[in-house]
């Protein structure tokens, strides 16, 4: 259900920005046929791109679909917030339309004598055949705009004038592209740059004060992929370990792929630093592949990364003890491996402190029931692209930073990759270094 609802918005998004862009911004000719099919190869990219992706291939694939992706949803929305200024230009232009025709003179009547009778017409002689125009007449040019303008009948091989209503679907046009080409150009240097450095101070109230100070480094998203290379997963980790933290947690969609396809740029997860180790729990990115989330899981284990499978671990520090838990993802649970908060939280002594890692901030309403104090998560990039942190909200209780849900604190991380487009809008990749507080 989720792809026909995609590929009918996609087609839908396709046919306006033809309807907005082409049809009513140019005249019909070459230059109308030329971007229309221009339009047509676009969308055959954007389908070869989510198809070639699936399928492993290189990420040459990848990268013109996905930023045709992120231009085709901005040109859209920019697009539907002009749609009213427009409408009151086009109602103020056929006004000005109209008071013109009416303010045209219109030739009076021949008079007629008082008390004549006017004569018949005489029918006319039988026309003789038209001689074939000479090569040096000047041709007439009939143009005519589909875009709800009269024809134009111009002679002299003259190009007829640029019409209101034309200039108007131009005008448009243009705002909409360097508007969408812009926000897209930020947006990836936002997405493609190193993440921002979130420093967050939580206070629990059962913490045992010898752990105040204690630090966790929190990211998630990190989303290896066919966009975003070795590199990507090297500055991450050159990141944290500059933040000297007690803990690494990484919460969740690692991985858009399979150990045989992305095994390489996981490895410099290797050379993470903390004093406690690093941590991981699933993400749904993590269950999109046949061979699910076991192969990740035993190839982080080489790396030196544990992961929470509903369970949980003692962090001993100056003589206290917090407990660390995580449980697995929500989209686990269609294959029978999805979150246990029982066996994760059962059986511990509820007077320490427990920091619950769960990927998605929905899961904090069965993390309150268990009494948790803090839950760490990810999932929601924050919106990536704005205006879809307004979305997000709808399925989520959080889309990021620290907030309290039914008497549990929750800290959503933005996330330090992307998914799909390399962009970002209003969202800039994070990893947070969280201080602990009693």
């Amino acid at each position: 259900m989720f792809v026909l609802i995609f590929v009918a918005l996609v087609l839908l998004a396709h046919w306006y920005l033809w309807h907005r862009l082409v049809r009513q911004a140019t005249r019909p000719g070459r230059v109308r046929k030329v971007l229309t099919w221009s339009l047509v190869a676009l969308l055959a990219v954007l389908v070869t791109t989510f198809v070639g992706t699936r399928m492993g291939l290189e990420s040459w694939v990848a990268w013109p679909g996905y930023i045709w992706l992120a231009v085709m949803f901005y040109l859209v929305v920019i697009l539907v917030v002009l749609e009213v200024p427009r409408g009151v230009a086009a109602y103020l232009l056929r006004r000005v339309e109209r008071r013109e025709r009416a303010s045209e003179p219109v030739a009076p009547p021949a008079p007629v004598a008082a008390g004549t009778v006017a004569e018949p017409a005489e029918p006319a002689e039988p026309a003789e055949p038209a001689e074939p125009v000479a090569a040096v007449a000047a041709p007439v040019a009939v143009v005519a705009d589909t875009a709800a303008e009269p024809i134009a009948v111009v002679a002299g091989g003259e190009p007829p004038a640029l019409s209101r209503r034309l200039f108007l679907g131009r005008a448009t046009a243009a705002v909409a592209g360097v508007g969408a080409l812009g926000t897209v150009g930020y947006g990836m240097s936002s997405a493609l740059g190193d993440p921002v450095i979130e420093r967050v101070k939580v206070t629990l109230p059962k913490l045992d004060p010898r752990l105040s100070g204690l630090r966790f480094a929190v990211v998630s998203d990190i989303h290896l992929g066919p966009l975003t290379g070795i590199g990507h997963t090297e500055r991450i980790v050159r990141m944290i370990n500059g933040l000297e933290a007690d803990v690494v947690a990484i919460v969740g969609d690692l991985v858009d792929g399979t150990v045989a396809q992305l095994g390489a740029l996981a490895r410099p997860l290797r050379s993470l630093e903390s004093r406690y180790g690093a941590y991981f729990v699933t993400g749904n990115h993590e269950y999109f592949t046949a061979a699910g989330p076991g192969e990740w899981i035993e190839e982080l284990k080489e790396l030196g990364v544990r992961s929470l499978r509903n369970e949980r671990v003692e962090i001993a520090h100056q003589g206290a003890v917090l407990d660390l838990a995580g449980v697995n993802d929500v989209g686990g649970a269609a294959g029978g491996d999805g979150p246990d908060f029982a066996k994760a939280l059962g059986g511990r002594d509820t007077s320490r402190s427990t920091v619950l890692l769960a990927h998605q901030p929905i899961q904090v309403a069965q993390a309150a029931g268990h009494g948790v104090d803090l839950q760490l998560s990810g999932h929601t990039h924050g919106g990536q692209i704005a205006p879809f942190n307004l979305v997000v909200g709808l399925q989520q209780p959080v889309v990021s930073g620290l907030a309290t849900v039914d008497g549990t604190q929750v800290y959503v991380t933005r996330g330090a990759g992307f998914w799909g487009p390399p962009v970002r809008v209003g969202a800039p990749p994070e990893i947070t270094l969280l201080e602990l507080r009693a």
